[in-house]
């Protein structure tokens, strides 16, 4: 039995995985908050992803009806790009800034032309460096918080904390690694000259964690860790990753052609590659996958909590919102959502403000701006799904997960949207199922990447989605409409 771990911004999800069978045995989760400022701050505690962990660990455990004794191994993922600092008792130093927060765009500037602009970025690191990514965080904190700053012993990402949390270990997998914006992803290893343009002293390069293959063990559950979970301390940790590395092994999308697209707070679309593709677009992030190869991702920042702020705006549960979104016309009666309450990442526009175009007195109604939501949300992958099919990558099927997914509108707003076939796995917890099928790659007992996965991660054809030849020529007017005010602003 293995524990998968996906600590997100929302809340941390936990399952407990057979990995002779591939089910799932058990599940829980716990809820987080966000400190959510105007300025664009998003921070958490990390203190709460602990408790977090703890409590949807339990109770996956006790819905799985197993003794803790009989887990060999915990995978985690994590919410990527977030910054924990810790002191040299290892005690974090302040509040966790995450990949959310856009308060530290004017240092990702700066930080941006001092590697020669965008395409000097891309030329050292593989990828442009963009608001929300570690790098810029680490600078605001110099300028923000000196006295901090001076204490910093130890740079984590959220998976690495807990993972530190768990063993005692500090140590990073590529995958995760790659969001930070000082790691070079074509060579796999940090750019420890960057974070001297920051601290001369060197001091960040004692800072940063050991780098570890993804089908590697950092060691074994602390004794004191393992009672409070209730597990053996004989229990292994695997190297984890980010949600996105984690979700591409719990969707199966380890070989070229598949792509996981994820309907969640954030939006991301993402596919494997054997090979890195650093693409002209700086928009598309070449990550290293957790499987060895690479996985090329555009992340849109603004997703279910569009929809989430519409549905309170009028009052709507899920199912009356769905409702809502079927009841208007593909593109809404001409109403147009440029959804960007976050800024946005994907088009790069960090300091966007979201808008509603094309009302009039007529077309001024709920289903009609629900439906605005859904589109102008999915346009923005569809943007992004552009700029990775530019870059040479094919898509023959998308895999869905994410709350979202759970929409049987939304599903074949997107089909019809990316003009591909959808479908979502049969286990909603993607992340979390990847942490727990990694955690079985690095045991070892189990077969190879290729075997766990066959064997573990299962679509649910009663949710393929087709797309439909006229629907997918209706929406590309609308998606020009899109495309033409976002290229304005």
């Amino acid at each position: 039995m293995y524990l998968g771990i996906d600590c997100g911004t929302q809340g941390t999800k936990a399952l407990i995985l057979d990995a002779t069978t591939g089910q799932v045995r058990g599940r829980g989760s716990a809820a987080h908050t966000l400190v959510s400022e105007a300025n664009g701050r998003r921070e958490q505690d990390p203190a709460q992803w602990v408790d977090a962990l703890i409590a949807a660990s339990r109770a996956a455990l006790a819905q799985a009806g197993i003794a803790g004794s009989q887990v060999k191994g915990v995978g985690v993922s994590g919410q990527q790009h977030g910054l924990v600092l810790l002191g040299a008792e290892g005690q974090v130093l302040r509040p966790a800034k995450l990949w959310c927060d856009t308060e530290t765009a004017p240092e990702n500037d700066r930080l941006l032309a001092t590697l020669g602009g965008t395409q000097g970025s891309m030329e050292r690191l593989g990828l442009a460096i963009a608001p929300g990514y570690t790098v810029s965080k680490l600078l605001w904190t110099q300028e923000q918080f000196p006295e901090v700053f001076e204490q910093v012993h130890s740079i984590l990402l959220p998976h690495d904390y807990l993972n530190f949390w768990l063993t005692g270990q500090r140590c990073a997998e590529y995958g995760d690694a790659s969001g930070t914006g000082y790691f070079d992803v074509r060579q796999r290893q940090w750019d420890y000259a960057l974070l001297d343009q920051i601290d001369p002293s060197g001091r960040l390069r004692q800072a940063l964690p050991r780098l570890v293959q993804p089908n590697e063990t950092i060691g074994t559950v602390l004794p004191n860790v393992a009672a409070v979970l209730g597990i053996s301390p004989t229990a292994v940790v695997a190297s984890g990753g980010g949600d996105n590395m984690m979700g591409a092994l719990g969707t199966g999308n380890i070989e070229p052609g598949l792509f996981t697209m994820s309907l969640g707070s954030s939006g991301t679309v993402y596919g494997f590659t054997p090979t890195p593709v650093v693409c002209d677009e700086p928009a598309v992030a070449t990550f290293c996958s957790s499987s060895g190869g690479w996985l090329p991702l555009i992340c849109t920042m603004n997703l279910t909590n569009v929809t989430s702020a519409v549905r309170g705006l009028f009052g709507l549960d899920l199912a009356a919102f769905n409702q809502a979104v079927a009841a208007s016309p593909i593109g809404a009666d001409g109403v147009m959502m440029l959804p960007f309450l976050n800024g946005e990442r994907v088009p790069p526009l960090p300091l966007a403000t979201g808008s509603v175009l094309g009302l009039t007195a007529s077309n001024l109604n709920a289903a009609n701006l629900c439906r605005a939501a859904v589109e102008g949300t999915t346009f923005g992958l569809r943007y992004g799904l552009d700029l990775l099919r530019s870059a040479g990558m094919h898509s023959t099927a998308i895999r869905l997960v994410g709350g979202g997914a759970k929409s049987p509108v939304w599903r074949q707003l997107v089909a019809d949207i990316m003009a591909t076939p959808v479908v979502c796995t049969v286990e909603p917890e993607a992340a979390a199922l990847g942490a727990a099928l990694q955690a079985a790659w690095c045991v070892g007992e189990h077969g190879d990447l290729q075997a766990l996965s066959e064997r573990c991660v299962q679509v649910d054809p009663g949710t393929l989605c087709q797309p439909d030849p006229h629907r997918v020529q209706a929406y590309q007017a609308v998606y020009e409409r899109y495309r033409h005010h976002i290229l304005s602003l």
